[in-house]
């Protein structure tokens, strides 16, 4: 266990506002002890339970107070109680789940109220036609296929072993209801443009509006309005931000907005005869930013964004394609970050924990992260964007055993229609509930060919959601030429790593490099098994050789190839990996941070 794993309680288990990006005051958190069982997946509801389990742990977790695995042909059930506040406002309740792993169907008061498939992404069902006077009734069904199935699941497998780790099945992120009105803000996007020192936002209700409905949207620095406008509900404003102080790494400055659901009286217009404003023209903007607000708000949520730009371009030092942040060359010096826990697996046993791991990595110099195939919980982004790290977000990997790209494959794996398109859901869904957040800064839609099937699509559909940011459609093994990827990406485990080829038209970058194993005594997950995957040093003294030799590579590609971004596997062990730069438990640095920074600090001279 690590330290704060030793200190979760059900009464402290992961009690932040769970969507930082969207937030509402009033709200009910129902993490804590339900009931579980398991039984076969063609068992009826069964009418006694196993035992109390710990949310939102997942079931195979330690900290979920269970610890069992869910095999392909069993059912977890949930049960709990839960009764509103008497005087909760709003005329609708919403119940919401951070992430369930992997196909979940919720009943309320013994009544269906929806299912959802999908490991990683939130989704919430409104469940005001079910709710009674008193306590009501939670239940919850889920089923795992896991490695027998060709879903989006990341590193999970039912025998872990090397890089592969303990399955996830169940409840893993927050539950949790809240009151809205019938009408009400349902989606909130802003997007950055330093260029034009504006801010674009889309502002989505949760249904059809009338001409008198609109929303107020207000950009705040320290408490102080520096832009505001009106728009019509489901439509899209801009907000003028001239001189605006750049989000970085090095200064993770971050502006608050505000958005309220008005009322207005209807703005008139329209041409050629027909009553009304053009929809979605800059007349119909233009007439709502100039409308009357009638009355209080029936709806507002508090935001926040940052400005900033992701970017590739020429580094005029080197000649070079570069990566740019803020139109300015930025060495991204990264780990691969798995973002594992031995306690509690893919939940963090808590906020502090999750976001110990970034406060390590910026003590120890790198400015980057690469999010390895998991999703996080927003409040993991929401702490990123305010301590200031770049990430490079994966979509979870999915595919059957025989579905994985190798390096010497000349073309991509086939997969069913149904598998295509869960894989492409899930991709959409994660870009969808994570753009807001800065800290973000590319997508990578595969890694390592592992169910690699056509990354021009899968990249294409990234690009086209998310213009804002970069796109690495197959980070290591099969580039495919025409994919639209925006960076060319290897991974290489040599003692000394490659430089990879140089591209006239992208950057370079090495997706993945290291992977010096070093065991600590007391701090190993399998001690019944040798645990060597790339390279193994002998001890700390070997371990510093090791890493400084491929350091010391990596800053000189950048100097003299023009090598745009670099992650050192890994950011900690994890079960069977042991190259990590802090064993699994967190606590023990290999080295020191301020030893890695050391190294790191020729990366930055003159930047």
């Amino acid at each position: 266990m690590t330290r704060w794993g030793k200190a979760v309680t059900a009464e402290n288990a992961w009690r932040s506002y769970p969507r930082p990006q969207l937030e509402r005051d009033t709200w009910m958190n129902l993490n804590g002890h339900w009931d579980y069982a398991i039984r076969p997946a063609n068992a009826p509801r069964p009418e006694t339970m196993d035992g109390k389990i710990l949310v939102p742990f997942a079931v195979e977790s330690r900290l979920s107070g269970v610890a069992r695995k869910l095999l392909p042909g069993d059912r977890l059930w949930y049960k709990r109680t839960f009764a509103l506040p008497a005087k909760w406002p709003g005329q609708r309740t919403l119940l919401h789940f951070g992430a369930v792993d992997f196909e979940a169907t919720v009943l309320v008061n013994g009544a269906v109220v929806g299912s959802h498939k999908g490991g990683s992404d939130p989704f919430n069902f409104d469940v005001t036609a079910y709710l009674r006077p008193g306590d009501n009734e939670l239940v919850v069904q889920v089923t795992d296929p896991t490695s027998t199935g060709d879903q989006p699941r990341g590193k999970q497998t039912l025998d872990p072993q090397g890089i592969w780790y303990t399955a996830v099945s169940g409840i893993w992120q927050t539950v949790w209801l809240e009151p809205v009105a019938d009408l009400h803000i349902a989606d909130l996007r802003a997007v950055p443009d330093i260029d034009k020192g504006e801010l674009t936002i889309d502002v989505a209700l949760s249904g059809t509006t009338t001409p008198a409905d609109a929303v107020r949207v207000t950009a705040l620095d320290k408490g102080k309005v520096i832009a505001s406008t009106v728009m019509r509900g489901n439509r899209q404003a801009k907000l003028k931000i001239p001189g605006a102080r750049l989000w970085s790494p090095d200064d993770p400055y971050l502006y608050d907005l505000m958005a309220e659901l008005v009322k207005v009286a209807p703005p008139q217009g329209g041409a050629g005869g027909r009553p009304g404003l053009p929809p979605m023209t800059t007349e119909e903007r233009q007439a709502y930013a100039k409308a009357s607000v009638v009355g209080e708000p029936s709806d507002s949520v508090r935001s926040y964004f940052g400005m900033r730009k992701i970017s590739t371009g020429i580094d005029p030092r080197t000649g070079k394609m570069a990566l740019l942040l803020n139109n300015k060359p930025l060495f991204q010096n990264g780990t691969l970050d798995q973002g594992w826990w031995p306690e509690s697996l893919l939940t963090p046993p808590s906020e502090e924990a999750a976001r110990s791991d970034i406060v390590f990595l910026k003590k120890a110099g790198f400015n980057m992260l690469r999010k390895h195939i998991k999703v996080e919980p927003a409040r993991y982004y929401y702490d990123a964007d305010r301590l200031g790290i770049l990430i490079w977000q994966d979509m979870p990997s999915g595919a059957l055993g025989d579905q994985a790209v190798r390096r010497g494959s000349e073309w991509q794996a086939t997969f069913s229609s149904a598998g295509m398109a869960q894989y492409q859901q899930e991709m959409a869904r994660m870009i969808g509930a994570l753009r807001a957040f800065p800290s973000i800064v590319m997508w990578v839609t595969n890694n390592e060919g592992w169910g690699q099937y056509d990354a021009k699509t899968v990249g294409g559909i990234a690009k086209s959601m998310d213009p804002s940011r970069l796109v690495n459609t197959a980070s290591g093994w099969l580039d495919v030429a025409d994919s639209g990827s925006d960076v060319y990406d290897i991974h290489t485990y040599e003692e000394v790593p490659l430089t990879p080829g140089q591209q006239a038209d992208r950057p370079i970058v090495t997706g993945e490099y290291g992977g010096v194993g070093l065991p600590v005594p007391g701090h190993v997950w399998f001690t019944d098994r040798d645990a060597r995957i790339y390279q193994f040093a002998t001890d700390t003294e070997d371990f510093r050789r090791r890493y400084r030799i491929k350091f010391d590579a990596i800053v000189r590609q950048a100097k003299e190839n023009g090598l745009s971004a670099s992650v050192y596997t890994e950011t900690t062990d994890v079960e069977g990996e042991l190259n990590g730069l802090l064993t699994y438990d967190r606590m023990v640095e290999k080295l020191p941070a301020e030893e890695y920074a050391r190294m790191a600090g020729p990366l930055f001279i003159g930047k």
